[in-house]
């Protein structure tokens, strides 16, 4: 048995900063400073990896030459690289547009008539066509609104928050159908969507408030019948999707007897903590549903933009993290952005995995993309989280065996110091040293 080690630390490239190959020896009685590895203690698996194509990512997309486009799509969807197969789209305009938008608008229309698919089909629908042709496959795709028209509102307008007015609650949910229908119908896969981005949250750009009351209302009398309507039974609906903090009482609060069956799971984000205790909670009272984290990013308004390492540190932590409690879908946010953290029409700047220099015309590739892959490329879909105990505070640690045996296990050292770690499995064992605030890859053969 031999141990394949990927390290990235600093800002440079995980493909030339380490790479070595361990031959493991018999397991002379390790005590100290060892990671444990049992693949015999299977958990759940994995769906895969993916970020969201939002208008602005696609409007920095067609600011690109061909070339430029081909290594960001290969990069992130070709199954050489970073192998993602999921992505996340905005039903009408969220905060990463380059302006406000929506399908239809009229208050008397209430048969849909008027509902235009050209603002998704501008920068959207393009750059996912590119992303599913250096994919190979079909991607699948998770919806999810940011508010209905302004005119559906209690408060007349797309920002700052209001609700969906009781009178609109069937026209809205028909208005979601026809999003899906109109991805179908070019072709696109469309697996899962969410009731509303941030039920929370009053912000400056797109919002709608949902109380638990509100949404379990709308998911059981409203959208759900429509999607049977429109012959769409087969697409996952999630709640939530929103900070983990309160994802155990929402879930509580909304899937009984009479909602079980058309709740596929929860959706979350990470911008309020780790609270991983919650998703175990969540994981024990409602096993067969399943938790995925629809969006992640680092905020400008949180992390500092030049301190990369930490932002990644921070993300990988959450990653890790929400794997060792039971999520089973990673998305990003956007996948591209501009050297500002834009386009966003509200001046809510975020750090990408890829920045363009609109400027110098440059692609720049950031440290956490590299960081991503060290998770995307090894563990693929379909892969089973596997058990594992570790020596130190300082690291986090998760491993899966892949469907062809493959034993991956993904180590990151969140301190300041050269960290020996013994990987032990199966009366075997690995000598590695994690380097200072750096994230390592095994691939045990």
């Amino acid at each position: 048995m031999e141990l394949e080690v990927f390290t990235t630390y600093g800002t440079g490239s995980w493909k030339e900063q380490f790479h070595q190959v361990i031959n493991l020896k018999e397991d002379p009685g390790a005590e100290n400073q060892v990671v444990n590895l049992y693949p015999e203690v299977k958990f759940e698996k994995i769906e895969g990896f993916g970020g969201a194509v939002t208008d602005a990512a696609a409007y920095v997309y067609s600011l690109m030459n061909e070339a430029q486009k081909k290594q960001l799509m290969e990069t992130y969807f070709s199954p050489e690289r970073m192998k993602y197969g999921l992505v996340r789209i905005h039903m009408d305009s969220c905060d990463f547009s380059t302006e406000m938008y929506e399908a239809m608008s009229d208050e008397k229309d209430t048969e849909l008539r008027s509902f235009s698919f050209s603002r998704t089909e501008k920068y959207i629908l393009p750059m996912l066509q590119d992303a599913q042709k250096a994919a190979g496959k079909p991607l699948k795709i998770m919806l999810s609104p940011w508010s209905p028209p302004a005119f559906m509102k209690t408060n007349g307008q797309r920002t700052f928050g209001g609700s969906l007015k009781p009178e609109y609650r069937k026209l809205w949910a028909d208005y979601i159908c026809r999003y899906i229908l109109e991805f179908e119908k070019r072709g696109f896969q469309v697996q899962r969507m969410s009731l509303q981005n941030e039920p929370k949250a009053v912000q400056t750009w797109d919002s709608c408030i949902y109380t638990a009351a509100e949404e379990k209302e709308f998911l059981r009398d409203f959208m759900y019948p429509a999607l049977k309507e429109h012959g769409l039974e087969h697409v996952e609906i999630f709640i939530w999707d929103h900070n983990k903090e309160r994802v155990y009482e929402r879930i509580n609060e909304i899937v009984d007897s009479t909602t079980r069956d058309m709740v596929a799971g929860i959706a979350f984000h990470w911008y309020s903590g780790d609270h991983f205790e919650a998703l175990e909670l969540v994981r024990n009272k409602f096993p067969d549903k399943k938790m995925i984290i629809s969006e992640s990013c680092i905020e400008y308004s949180k992390f500092a933009e030049e301190d990369v390492i930490h932002g990644a540190l921070n993300l990988s932590h959450e990653i890790i993290g929400d794997l060792n409690h039971g999520m089973t879908a990673f998305y990003d946010w956007n996948l591209l952005l501009d050297e500002k953290g834009g386009p966003n029409h509200v001046g809510n700047f975020c750090h990408a995995p890829f920045l363009y220099d609109t400027v110098q015309k440059k692609l720049m590739p950031q440290l956490i993309q590299q960081h991503f892959e060290h998770f995307s490329h090894y563990i693929h879909t379909g892969a089973v989280r596997i058990g594992y105990s570790k020596y130190a505070e300082g690291i986090d640690v998760t491993a899966y065996e892949n469907p062809n045996g493959e034993i991956i296990t993904v180590l990151l050292n969140k301190t300041g110091e050269i960290l020996p770690v013994n990987i032990r499995i199966q009366g075997k064992l690995a000598e590695v040293l994690l380097y200072p605030e750096s994230i390592t890859t095994g691939i045990l053969k």
